[in-house]
């Protein structure tokens, strides 16, 4: 395993960290840190947006010919850690990491030229409609029907858990086509225009008193036929193409070293000493181990792809590992804190409050971020299926 880098890719690192000391301000970070929620809303990730589109940087992993940047793995890993180390905003993942690719693999033409450049401009806000109310993991016994008629597709049915649905412009769904003994066979891939007549979004707040997620339903929506994906009734294989990136490696070391480093000063100032709480200051440490060896997962990863090796079912380990490291440190957050957790923000977003808040910045989004991460281990694929894929896959059993 290599774990060195090239004087070429040192050089790249100085420039990324350039780039990102000139264009994330400090108001953007601000935005960011009292973001509880999974995924940063527009206004927090806008201008960041806008700078990556801006230096070509939107897409790493997209071929070069579709607006990708043409980089290495390694320059993909140095580019994520030195953003998680500075505490970027994460850009929106459902256009630029998930439909982005199934359009590049298996989208036609037109749909390429149309869509993928909306993507890395930001123009298209993208939400995912693939779980419907008892249909979240076993994702292939969903009911939102469309039917065909002449060069439209008639949809009816609802999806639930729609992150940022009431934001989006545009989704990517799973519809059901046909009915067959196969109910992966029946399924289509279809992209919505989300201001099409028919759509209406029920709000869902989250326990961390955010509204992230949404409950979409259809009636009677007209989609045109040109906007599915690939073949009638062979969404399923698009389907799983998108999960690859959606459950696939992403590294989470340097973020969460970041927020080790803000569990520690937190620490420090609410045990009125250099070292706060000693109990908490060792369970610090034991992440801090943790979050080591989850690094040295993703330099191995990193290795395997420089090598030309296909890494497996590590992705689903760092999935597994990344959720429960995010769990653990949110829940010694609040325990640092202590009886302040019982104060209650209802006002929403965090970072944007007319009058000010009862607790100082640095506690205000502990307890939302621990609540909202509770789905953590939930969503992308639960902990259960990753258990499973790292049981069949990687032990044999």
């Amino acid at each position: 395993m290599d774990l060195s880098f090239s004087k070429e890719e040192l050089a790249f690192r100085d420039e990324v960290r350039e780039f990102i000391a000139k264009n994330l301000t400090e108001d953007v970070k601000r935005m960011q840190r009292l973001t509880p929620s999974a995924l940063s809303e527009k206004p927090v990730f806008a201008s960041w947006h806008a700078a990556l589109s801006k230096k070509g940087w939107v897409s790493p992993y997209w071929p070069k010919q579709h607006g990708g940047t043409g980089w290495t793995p390694a320059q993909r890993y140095i580019f994520e850690t030195e953003c998680g180390k500075a505490g970027t905003p994460s850009l929106l993942p459902f256009g630029v990491h998930m439909v982005g690719p199934v359009i590049i693999k298996f989208g036609s033409e037109q749909q390429k030229a149309f869509y993928l450049p909306r993507i890395v401009s930001g123009e298209d806000y993208w939400c995912q409609g693939y779980s419907e109310p008892g249909s979240g993991s076993d994702l292939a016994s969903l009911k939102t029907r469309a039917v065909r008629d002449g060069d439209h597709y008639v949809v009816n049915g609802t999806k639930i858990w729609t992150t940022h649905a009431h934001f989006a412009n545009r989704m990517f769904a799973l519809v059901r086509t046909a009915d067959t003994p196969k109910r992966q066979e029946g399924i289509s891939f279809l992209l919505i225009d989300m201001t099409t007549k028919g759509i209406s979004t029920r709000p869902i707040i989250t326990i961390g008193g955010d509204h992230e997620v949404n409950q979409v339903f259809f009636d009677d929506v007209r989609v045109p036929v040109e906007n599915r994906i690939g073949e009638e009734n062979k969404g399923w294989t698009y389907a799983k193409y998108l999960l690859e990136f959606e459950r696939g490696a992403s590294f989470r070391a340097a973020r969460f070293r970041r927020q080790l480093g803000e569990l520690k000063r937190l620490n420090a100032k609410t045990g009125n000493g250099a070292g706060g709480d000693a109990s908490i200051a060792t369970r610090i440490a034991e992440a801090e181990i943790d979050v080591d060896a989850l690094e040295m997962i993703e330099l191995k990863l990193l290795s395997d792809v420089q090598a030309g090796r296909n890494p497996g079912p590590v992705s689903s380990v760092l999935k597994l590992r990344g959720t429960e490291i995010f769990q653990t440190l949110t829940r010694i957050g609040v325990d640092i804190i202590g009886t302040n957790a019982l104060v209650w923000e209802p006002r929403r977003p965090l970072y944007s409050l007319n009058e000010a808040a009862v607790l100082p910045d640095d506690e205000l989004a502990v307890l939302p971020a621990h609540l909202d991460g509770r789905a953590h281990t939930i969503f992308g694929g639960t902990s259960e299926i990753q258990h499973e894929i790292v049981a069949k896959q990687m032990l044999g059993l």
